[in-house]
């Protein structure tokens, strides 16, 4: 591949490698949005329809032809470009770059479960930190919002005596106990290391209430496909994620066993009030020799963990995307309907050892 990782890199494209088209139509991104006016509002992908107690609707989703994020709708054109991005451009992207919004987070527990705000990206950087005794084995991840305050969300970090693959994610950056009360939410696999599901604080079903009010919800699934070459090449990733109700707010999916998940209701094609996003496919770039995708400036490092999730009736609607700055940071930007937890705990599994090749 012309890596030096044993993985095939999606590389990062800088706007520098855009054709002469697109750099027009990117030169005016501050006043007019490039996608056509017809765009309906990205919630409309999301909705379906059920209502929030209950999760017996056989409306389905209605996704529409497309839809408009007014901040990133300009910069997600993918670009089959012929050169690599160089990055001495990018003060001029950043002046084209709308200014990313003030985040307001009052109530942390609240905000971090909380769908984004529409038509605002939330811009976050992932640390790894390695250091100490077990660490190498078992790093802890902590998630900022990436702003001049650097505000932190979210800490997370694999549990060390459970069968399968088992993060916790906390509130509070040193108390990563099960038994806590900064206890936000898990993510657990399958024992392949291939299947993950992401879970609210809520109470296991067997410690049910009468009314199951306190049981966990499930926040998403990823599924991590393998092809003809294990894990090398790009790797191809399905998210699963509960669809909005009318009021923008998300069905509560709170399953009483193993076979009603967002992961068994996903494999029985039970997509009442569930909703299918995938990974945006790169493309293969033949001087470089990798594949690429355009993360317009956001990430500066080829590897195979960087991703960008997209519902398959938009493209341009960037759900959630995720890359390497530095050897051990990322930057991790969500969009309506996912919340930091989601978000974070998408990327703690790109993480996980059975897929780290690089």
């Amino acid at each position: 591949t012309g890596s030096t990782q044993c993985c095939v890199t999606v590389s990062p494209v800088s706007p520098t490698a855009a054709t002469s088209s697109d750099e027009e139509d990117d030169s005016d991104s501050s006043t007019k949005p490039i996608r056509s006016e017809k765009k309906k509002n990205p919630a409309s992908l999301f909705q379906t329809g059920g209502d929030p107690p209950k999760e017996k609707k056989s409306k389905k989703k209605a996704p529409s032809k497309g839809a408009e994020s007014e901040e990133e709708t300009p910069e997600t054109v993918q670009k089959n470009s012929n050169k690599k991005g160089k990055a001495k451009k990018s003060k001029k992207q950043k002046e084209e770059r709308p200014p990313s919004p003030v985040i307001e987070v009052d109530n942390l527990e609240e905000f971090v479960l909380q769908p984004a705000p529409q038509g605002v990206t939330v811009k976050c950087r992932v640390t790894r930190d390695k250091k100490g005794m077990d660490r190498g084995l078992y790093p802890t991840y902590y998630l900022h919002l990436d702003n001049d305050k650097k505000v932190f969300l979210l800490a997370g970090r694999k549990r060390k005596k459970s069968k399968t693959s088992n993060y916790l994610i906390s509130i509070d950056p040193t108390d990563l106990s099960r038994g806590g009360e900064n206890f936000i939410g898990k993510l657990r696999s399958n024992l392949m290391g291939t299947r993950f599901t992401v879970f609210d604080n809520g109470a296991n079903p067997d410690r049910a209430n009468a009314d199951w009010s306190n049981v966990r919800q499930e926040l998403s699934a990823v599924v991590y496909e393998t092809n003809v070459l294990g894990f090398k090449g790009p790797r191809k990733m399905t998210v699963i994620i509960p669809g909005m109700n009318a009021d923008c707010e998300r069905v509560p999916i709170r399953p009483r066993n193993d076979n009603d998940g967002l992961l068994m209701r996903w494999q029985n094609r039970n997509m009442d009030n569930v909703i299918e996003l995938h990974n945006k496919a790169p493309v293969w770039n033949d001087e470089t020799q990798s594949y690429v995708l355009n993360f317009h400036g956001r990430v500066t490092h080829a590897s195979v963990k960087n991703f960008q999730i997209v519902h398959s009736s938009d493209h341009y609607y960037i759900v959630m995307q995720f890359g390497r700055v530095a050897d051990d940071a990322f930057t991790m930007d969500y969009n309506y309907p996912l919340c930091a937890v989601q978000a974070f705990a998408i990327a703690l599994s790109s993480f996980d050892g059975k897929l780290a090749c690089e």
